[in-house]
């Protein structure tokens, strides 16, 4: 094996020294002795490289000095990434509802009463049905007489006339908690000071009727 390699090394220190160099049977490129026709890279009998004269461990290559090429770092896998969770759809936008309904007390009582008339009910049955329709957060009922007799008595009259119709939406399924009631007598009438004079009289009455009435103020919300 020995003599293999000393004669094998001194055919090609010969050619070298001959001058032959990258115009013979070898080539030299990149730092490794080749051969010009297939391009491989002449090994000794141990398998080794050629390596030129002017060899530098810039020029080594992974074929023949893979200790001196920097190692490659194994890709780390990619991160698992976990699908976005779905999210709930935003609730619906809700619009603010305000809404005040007036009724006339006539409608609903008979004159100086307190009993809710069937016309009335009828009234308050059309109001409940677009209750369901709106998410109520107060209903405020609100009742007023004429000016005809005392104060202290419509005001007991309104008052009592604002739990009627409350009594009434509560049994229709109106939240009994979500009604408050106040009555206000004859305070703040429809009709002006210059209307309706005289004495009390069936004229003087059908003239003040705009006052006898019960206000209903709804607040709350709707989806629509």
């Amino acid at each position: 094996m020995n003599k293999i390699v000393k004669h094998t090394a001194l055919l090609l220190s010969a050619a070298l020294a001959l001058g032959m160099g990258m115009t013979s049977a070898f080539a030299q490129v990149n730092g490794y002795v080749q051969a010009p026709v297939s391009g491989v890279t002449v090994k000794d009998p141990f398998g080794l490289c050629w390596r030129t004269g002017y060899w530098t461990p810039a020029m080594a290559t992974r074929e023949c000095d893979p200790e001196l090429m920097p190692k490659v770092a194994e890709a780390a896998p990619a991160p698992v990434v976990a699908p976005p969770e779905p999210q709930p759809a935003p609730p619906a936008a809700r619009t603010p509802v305000a809404e005040k309904v007036t009724l006339s007390a006539d409608t609903l009582f008979n004159f100086d009463k307190a009993v809710i008339r069937p016309e009335g009910k009828q009234k308050l049955d059309d109001l409940a049905g677009k209750l369901k329709a709106i998410d109520v957060e107060t209903i405020i009922a609100i009742g007023y007489t004429d000016r005809i007799g005392s104060v202290a008595y419509n005001l007991k009259l309104s008052e009592r006339r604002a739990g009627a119709v409350k009594a009434y939406l509560v049994s229709l399924g109106v939240p009994a908690n979500r009604i408050y009631t106040e009555g206000k007598g004859e305070q703040n009438p429809v009709t002006r000071p210059d209307q309706c004079k005289g004495r009390t009289s069936a004229k003087v009455i059908k003239c003040l009727q705009p006052d006898r009435r019960v206000e209903i103020q709804v607040v709350g919300s709707s989806s629509k």
